[in-house]
């Protein structure tokens, strides 16, 4: 399998391109609109056809690059089924695989960041979204965020998986690149070390963190597969102008 790990630096996403040898087919996993033109380039480069653009979940800080690359590149859009994304060309759901070529994605619906979040299981990793960050996870205070049910998710669905098992989250602020079950387990502050659902809770109700300054925009947008929206303040426009050049992992 061919095998990228991208990086969008303004909402510090992680895109994975992912590519069979066998038939030249390929996915993006949480392509960014800012980062199109890289990912195109990506594409092209390593000699694939992109087949679909395949999403975590409805994100909240970023505009999703999956319409743009279905019109550009002709790729289908998949999402999970819980998100609701009705303009999705596959819904997926756990139990229903999702095969492009020799490349068999498993959805785990990993409610919690948000009510229809789904994690990809494939052979010796796991793309967790933002149900599980590099010690740390996604916010549980919008989108229907649920801290118990981000807790079982993890526990019972993650934490269930083999620990050599490697983690790639959507997301990461300290230049990490990847961990693993076992180190999360171990390490992760605010889900490892034994910590229970009370513990759990407390430490998100007690985060503080400040309202997500593009929500209000990337929600609406996203539900729509990916439309930047036409009065978004001067101030906000990077998010949806497309980067020469970005990061790579």
């Amino acid at each position: 399998m061919i095998f990228r790990q991208l990086f969008e630096p303004l909402s510090s996403t992680y895109t994975y391109l992912l590519g069979c040898e066998e038939t030249g087919l390929a996915v993006l996993i949480d392509p960014v609109i800012a980062s199109l033109d890289r990912d195109l380039r990506e594409v092209q480069r390593l000699g694939l056809q992109l087949a679909y653009c395949i999403e975590t979940h409805i994100h909240a800080d970023h505009i999703t690059a999956a319409l743009e690359l279905k019109r550009k590149a002709g790729s289908k859009i998949a999402a999970p089924a819980a998100e609701q994304v009705l303009c999705a060309d596959v819904n997926l759901e756990e139990g229903k695989p999702l095969q492009v070529g020799g490349i068999v994605l498993n959805p785990l619906h990993t409610p919690g960041h948000t009510a229809g979040h789904c994690a990809y299981g494939l052979n010796d990793r796991v793309f967790t979204g933002d149900a599980l960050l590099i010690e740390g996870c996604g916010r549980t205070d919008f989108q229907q965020g649920d801290a118990q049910a981000l807790y079982r998710s993890v526990h019972k669905k993650l934490f269930s998986l083999p620990d050599d098992i490697l983690v790639y989250p959507a997301h990461d602020y300290k230049d990490r690149h990847v961990s693993t079950i076992a180190q999360e387990k171990k390490r992760n502050p605010r889900l490892g070390q034994d910590k229970t659902l009370d513990e759990f809770r407390a430490i998100m109700a007690d985060l503080n963190l400040p309202y997500p300054k593009f929500i209000d925009y990337a929600v609406p947008g996203n539900k729509q597969c990916g439309v930047c929206p036409a009065d978004l303040p001067e101030n906000l426009g990077k998010y949806c102008q497309q980067m020469t050049e970005s990061p790579q992992g």
